[in-house]
């Protein structure tokens, strides 16, 4: 573990030269990786119009009209500033894809998100056919503004609906209302060959009936992928403060039948635990996540997993924006950096790989992590005995029971 202080400047300065240092991270370890992951790039512009009381992301509140304008300027400066500190750990490497999440990227002009695309392509190999994705949020949405993030170079949109009912929205806390959502994305889909949209289930005072009433307005969209998210009341949000009263399990499982079957009769395929596209239009980064590829992550809070030929490396980027632009700008954005340990490294691994339905191929396995199938084949074993996975000689799938409990499943592969 190299954590970095927030001490003395020499320390700090210190800490991140360790942090990006890769002829450290290149001597002898643990491991034996035969060939790096494909390697993906987040970057995240923390700030938002209002903090909804469900979210535990690392969001911050900027008001329009506000004395301060958004330091859009300074703030890529430091991303910037951020990557050039990195470059070495993924030099030579290929970028596939790139996810520009929040907070509410939206809030950022398609002028700033431009230069921001510009200098990631002026310092990075990109694939030919890298998918560069963003976040927006109905609430920030202006004509001709989806355009200008298209035409500033990226390739998908992800539209945080949530609800398309009214009363929902405002329980929720979002900005917007389901006028400025339908709106939205009908301009996502005129702007973008492929887009998202976002929607949770299991909403305070939710029923069926009004899940159906989501479902009907976000199919006759016709959107190419849904995200559906089942609402829970995390750690340290309004919600966990003051909880809303929300459906019972079994109506919360009734839901997600419904979302499964409907999505599935409009030709959506579910690919992920909370994912349905259709052919073609599953989000290439987020699978490079569940497949235990690696992604740098630059930004406040941003994380990273990065694999060398013989450790893996988890990072943590300052989080409070302003102190993570003085620090990035000083080169010392990282705050934290892991070496993930061994026996850490079979369970990382399931968590994200047991989020595919078609699962992984054991091959995958020993080629992400350097271990042996061995590591988990007792997990393999006791899983495969209750019924949460299907398996044969190349690759390992949770079954329908699988993907209903999902957390058991992956809690099977915790360590010891």
């Amino acid at each position: 573990m190299i954590p970095i202080a927030s001490g003395a400047p020499q320390e700090a300065a210190a800490g991140a030269a360790d942090a990006n240092d890769v002829l450290r991270m290149m001597r002898p370890g643990p491991l034996q990786l035969s060939a790096l992951p494909p390697l993906s790039l987040y970057v995240h512009l923390p700030w938002c119009l209002r903090k909804c009381p469900y979210c535990d992301f690392n969001s911050h509140e900027w008001r329009a009209g506000s004395t301060e304008d958004l330091p859009e300027g300074r703030y890529i400066d430091a991303l910037v500033a951020d990557l050039d500190a990195a470059l070495p750990l993924v030099w030579g490497r290929t970028v596939h894809t790139i996810f520009i999440g929040g907070g509410t990227p939206s809030l950022f002009s398609p002028q700033a998100i431009d230069r921001l695309i510009g200098d990631l392509r002026a310092r990075l190999r990109l694939a030919p056919d890298c998918e560069i994705s963003m976040e927006a949020n109905p609430g920030t949405f202006e004509r001709d503004r989806f355009r200008a993030y298209r035409a500033a170079g990226v390739t998908r949109l992800s539209v945080g609906v949530q609800s398309f009912d009214d009363e929902h929205l405002k329980a929720l806390g979002r900005v917007h209302d389901r006028a400025q959502a339908i709106a939205a994305v009908e301009e996502a889909a005129a702007a973008f060959d492929t887009f998202n949209i976002d929607l949770m289930y299991a909403l305070p005072g939710q029923t069926l009936a009004g899940l159906d009433a989501d479902l009907d307005q976000a199919l006759a969209l016709a959107p190419p992928h849904l995200s559906v998210y089942h609402l829970t009341i995390e750690p340290n949000t309004y919600f966990a403060k003051f909880p809303p009263q929300i459906p019972e399990d079994d109506a919360a499982y009734d839901m997600l039948d419904r979302i499964t079957e409907r999505t599935a009769a409009s030709g959506l395929q579910r690919y992920e635990i909370s994912a349905y596209a259709r052919p073609g239009h599953a989000c290439a980064h987020n699978l490079n996540y569940w497949q235990f590829g690696d992604y740098l992550g630059i930004g406040a809070g941003a994380h990273s997993k990065l694999s060398f030929a013989h450790r893996v490396v988890r990072q943590v980027r300052f989080r409070e924006p302003r102190r993570y632009m003085d620090n990035a700008i000083a080169g010392v954005a990282v705050a934290q950096s892991d070496e993930v340990g061994i026996a850490a490294l079979p369970f990382e691994y399931m968590l994200n790989a047991l989020r595919l339905k078609d699962g992984f191929l054991l091959a995958d396995f020993g080629e992400r992590t350097g271990l042996s199938i061995t590591s988990i084949q007792r997990g393999l074993e006791e899983a495969e005995r209750k019924g949460l996975i299907s398996r044969d000689l190349a690759r390992v799938w949770p079954t329908t029971r699988g993907f209903d409990f999902l957390s058991d499943l992956q809690s099977i592969f915790l360590p010891d």
